[in-house]
């Protein structure tokens, strides 16, 4: 008792600052590799590890010896296998947009970009036309921008919807939406690495997944086959969404996100499936079933 009271009083405001930051920083990276392919190499390690340090202590010599040069060149494998993760952790450290700047009119501008895009993407849906559109957040998607055709347009139903319409110049690829402004229309996107995918989903809907495995940006998609509206976050389709669900996750990721960060409250997390928005966890769970058939 008396060694535990002689630990807590010589403990320092460095010492909690210290215990703060590792914390704070375990947590960030745990959220970074969540559910991604890092996730099972973070246990892979841990279980090598834990057998590099039961091999030292049963003198397992030749065990051990294999483990500690299985670390060294895993190492260099790791940094190949898993690049597209390792420039997400860069390109979140290096973000720079830490506070969006969101005032009632700021707002209300993001309300409008959302009714807009919801009533085109109904329309297309209707006509079975298929569209992409990107909404950039705080990571920044220039070298996206770059592969298309640049606009810098007012967001409206009709300018959607005619940018998709088949066999006009723009009708292929994404459409990239940053501050409520069209950036760029038939830009390039990188396709989704995730081989569970079901292969009734085309190479629009993989795009819309693996640009938000590559940044923090939110993606629409509208099936030509069915006329189905999904959503991409995080590395997560959901699909088949009905007008209110759709403009409902729009809303809770683009202007409960940029509320979030302008009250410096943000946490990196997407407003999808979370227990402190008004969105059923049966829902979430009917999106993932639907993503994965």
């Amino acid at each position: 008792m008396y060694s535990l009271i002689d630990l807590v009083t010589h403990i320092k405001l460095t010492d909690i600052l210290d215990i703060f930051i590792v914390s704070y920083v375990t947590f960030k990276i745990y959220e970074l590799i969540k559910e991604t392919r890092a996730q099972q190499l973070v246990k892979g390690i841990i279980i090598i590890l834990l057998s590099l340090k039961l091999s030292e202590f049963c003198h397992l010599y030749t065990v051990n010896w294999i483990l500690r040069n299985t670390m060294t060149v895993g190492l260099i494998a790791i940094i190949v296998v898993f690049q597209p993760e390792l420039r997400r952790v860069l390109e979140y450290l290096g973000t720079t947009k830490l506070i969006l700047k969101s005032d009632k009119n700021g707002l209300g501008k993001i309300q409008d970009t959302i009714e807009e895009t919801v009533s085109a993407c109904l329309s297309l849906s209707r006509q079975k036309i298929g569209a992409l559109i990107v909404f950039e957040r705080d990571i920044g998607l220039n070298e996206i921008a770059q592969t298309g055709t640049f606009l810098n347009a007012d967001i409206s139903r009709g300018l959607l919807i005619n940018i998709f319409i088949p066999n006009t110049p723009l009708h292929d690829g994404a459409v990239l939406i940053r501050h409520n402004k069209i950036i760029s229309a038939a830009c390039f996107l990188p396709l989704t690495e995730n081989k569970s995918l079901s292969k009734e989903l085309g190479t629009r809907h993989r795009a819309a997944l693996g640009i938000t495995e590559h940044s923090d940006c939110v993606s629409l998609v509208v099936s030509e086959e069915t006329g189905a509206i999904s959503i991409g976050i995080r590395g997560r389709l959901y699909r088949d969404l009905s007008e209110d669900r759709l403009r409902t996750l729009m809303q809770q990721n683009l202007i409960d996100y940029a509320n979030l960060k302008s009250e410096e409250k943000a946490v990196d997390k997407d407003y999808v499936g979370l227990e402190d928005i008004e969105v059923s966890k049966d829902d979430v769970k009917k999106s993932e079933v639907k993503s994965n058939e």
